[in-house]
């Protein structure tokens, strides 16, 4: 299966966002990869199933409050991606960042909010410490 091969999606998100350009270029940035856009979405994948689509809002429409608030999306971190690396691009991106923090439930986590204030941990698994 090639990286934007179609396929049907047990889930996905899609995420409101009022510049999709800027948004998009962040996701990349951290190495999210665009499958298709038109004038409507965005559609970017982490990795097979793990699939975002954003969608610009409409002229003229603004959403009150923190975006996700209470929300998290969560990707793995693969062993070819570094959550240190992934927190460089983040930052350079001007993205607020959290971690990596080893988590009780046994995950290395790094937390990233996205231009829109959408946050993504991109996660590991870390050694469990038996007490």
């Amino acid at each position: 299966m090639t990286p934007d091969e179609p396929y049907l999606m047990p889930s996905h998100v899609r995420l409101l966002v009022s510049d999709p350009a800027r948004s998009t270029a962040f996701y990349e940035s951290l190495g999210f990869h665009c499958v298709n856009r038109d004038g409507v979405f965005v559609h970017l994948r982490w990795a097979r199933y793990a699939d975002v689509f954003l969608v610009g809002m409409p002229s003229g429409v603004e959403l009150p409050g923190q975006r996700g608030l209470g929300v998290i999306l969560c990707f793995y971190a693969s062993d070819e991606v570094s959550l240190d690396d992934l927190r460089a691009r983040a930052e350079a991106s001007g993205a607020a960042v959290d971690g990596p923090r080893n988590q009780p439930w046994f995950t290395r986590e790094l937390v990233v909010t996205d231009p829109e204030g959408y946050k993504l941990a991109f996660v590991t698994p870390s050694e469990r410490v038996e007490a």
